[in-house]
């Protein structure tokens, strides 16, 4: 049983998948349909679980750090500043 389906490709994929399905002698329809088989069919991917950051305890930054001049905070901790 088949089931009708409107879906909205970018105009570059769309052209490209056109022209694919016409080099091999199919329909955009089909180049889909195997798609989505051959991608549905992979398993899936393991689920990490939560990752924990590491802290540290202090006083926060150092003195004239701050977090808005990234520059600055790599400078330090290559050493330039």
């Amino acid at each position: 049983m088949s089931r009708r389906t409107i879906i909205a490709l970018d105009e570059s994929l769309h052209r490209r998948a056109k022209a694919f399905a016409a080099r091999q002698g199919t329909t955009l329809a089909a180049l889909v349909e195997e798609a989505l088989r051959l991608r549905l069919s992979r398993p899936e991917p393991a689920r990490r679980g939560p990752v924990t950051l590491p802290t540290f305890k202090g006083d926060g930054l150092q003195a004239g750090v701050t977090l808005d001049d990234l520059g600055t905070v790599y400078d330090r901790m290559d050493g330039l500043r």
